[in-house]
């Protein structure tokens, strides 16, 4: 079996690699594989200057199974660089375990109130609540940590989301992993979500 970061180092350092499928897929393998100290390094300065967003989504989401190494300014960082609530709980899930509860409740408060605006400026944010609510995220850290911030967040967000039509649930979730999973065909999404638009026209 190739070693991983080393293809990853070689290919990152090519131009244009970050819209390379093979790279993308490549990097979605370091969740799996148990990463040193080099390989952390590499991975986290690798995410601050990548533009995409996958390859930042898929580095945090490697980089939060890794636990030898203690990556809290890293996941501080960050949560203040992301812009997308569920890459930014993506953060607080690794930065969790290394803060203190009173930490995590000084992101979280930032958190849920950027999450409290989400209606105004997208009213069926159907997606993002999907991510936020999966195995992967909110339901996790309630049920590993208890902390009120947590929970708190939660119900902010299920309120949120059982207030959109049933046109805009259940067509997809992320699993422990992290990994997509589709409950519904895309043709079914594209019908249901076709659908609503039509009805309000």
């Amino acid at each position: 079996m190739k070693d991983i970061i080393v293809e990853l180092k070689k290919m990152s350092q090519k131009k244009g690699f970050e819209n390379k499928d093979d790279f993308q897929q490549l990097l979605e393998k370091c969740k799996d594989i148990e990463l040193t100290s080099t390989d952390v390094d590499f991975l986290t300065e690798l995410y601050f200057p990548a533009k995409n967003l996958y390859i930042r989504n898929t580095i945090l989401k490697a980089l939060v199974f890794c636990e030898d190494i203690n990556l809290k300014d890293f996941f501080l960082k960050a949560f203040k660089k992301e812009r997308y609530l569920d890459m930014r709980l993506t953060a607080i899930r690794g930065y969790a375990k290394y803060a203190t509860e009173n930490e995590v409740e000084k992101l979280m408060s930032k958190f849920t109130e950027i999450l409290m605006k989400r209606p105004e400026s997208t009213p069926f944010n159907y997606q993002e609540y999907e991510l936020l609510r999966s195995a992967f995220g909110l339901p996790y850290l309630v049920d590993k940590y208890g902390y009120d911030c947590f929970i708190q967040a939660y119900e902010q967000e299920e309120k949120q989301y059982h207030a959109m039509p049933d046109a805009f649930k259940g067509h997809f979730t992320l699993n422990e992993r992290g990994d997509i999973v589709q409950l519904r065909s895309l043709a079914e999404t594209k019908r249901m979500l076709d659908g609503f638009k039509s009805s309000v026209d």
